[in-house]
């Protein structure tokens, strides 16, 4: 499955909690991709920061900054599936 970009009804984004130790979870919007090389240096890229990216930005991804894992959104839907999710950085 490819990942498209989306947003998430605010009612739902409210609920969302990691799987994995029932933290808080942020909207990314920058995931890495599969054809990024891994060690790759991305850089500094205010569309992907979270902090600096503009409102309207659809989201990619929820991230648990507590455990350092990425939960993928496929076709609207965020994957939360701690087996699925990709390590932070």
């Amino acid at each position: 499955m490819s990942q498209t970009p989306t947003t998430i009804e605010p009612w739902l984004r409210e609920i969302l909690r990691c799987p994995q130790c029932k933290g808080e979870l942020t909207d990314s919007t920058g995931a890495a991709s599969a054809d990024t090389p891994s060690g790759a240096s991305e850089g500094s890229d205010p569309t992907t920061d979270p902090v600096t990216a503009p409102a309207t930005a659809p989201v990619t991804e929820l991230q648990c900054p507590t455990c350092r894992l990425g939960y993928p959104i496929e076709a609207g839907v965020p994957v939360l599936l701690v087996d699925l999710a990709r390590r932070l950085g």
